[in-house]
């Protein structure tokens, strides 16, 4: 079961998320029925009574087929925001790196994975160049993950 549920003031979510990178590039996942275009990170849910890493591993292996050693812990994200249908969301994100792997280095863009309902698209997005493409976190444009070595740290406030 996963850890998220409905309050008198919205919903929480405790979510981790993966940061695979090659170079500038990073591979985000994307939702080929959302009507807007955008990306965000490999990760899901955290099911209840289960280990961060073995959260990442396990969403990981759903989205890209791909078998991989866990890196370090890199971000926790406080994300507050209002979904489509108007619901309050307090989301909690614990974002780990994974250790260099050629399988997913391979990993075609547009790469249609089973995950979910209708599947998702893979995609490895030059955050040095992403003007004019909404990713999500947005910090993922900003951020040095290969040159940073504690865990950052970030808060984000839809509209602020």
């Amino acid at each position: 079961m996963d850890c998220t549920f409905q309050t008198e003031e919205g919903r929480f979510n405790y979510r981790v998320g993966v940061i695979i990178t090659n170079g500038d590039r990073m591979l985000m996942a994307r939702n080929p029925l959302d009507r807007r275009e955008y990306y965000y990170s490999v990760g899901g849910r955290v099911n209840f009574g289960e280990e961060l890493t073995a959260a990442v591993i396990r969403e990981l292996k759903e989205e890209t087929g791909v078998d991989c050693e866990i890196g370090r812990l890199a971000c926790i994200h406080e994300n507050f925001f209002t979904d489509s249908d108007g619901v309050p969301y307090h989301e909690v994100s614990v974002f780990f790196t994974v250790k260099e792997n050629e399988q997913l280095l391979r990993i075609p863009n547009g790469h249609l994975t089973d995950h979910g309902p209708k599947g998702e698209y893979l995609e490895w997005i030059d955050m040095k160049h992403s003007d004019g493409i909404t990713v999500y976190p947005e910090f993922f444009k900003t951020a040095d993950f290969s040159r940073e070595t504690g865990v950052m740290h970030f808060i984000s406030r839809e509209g602020a």
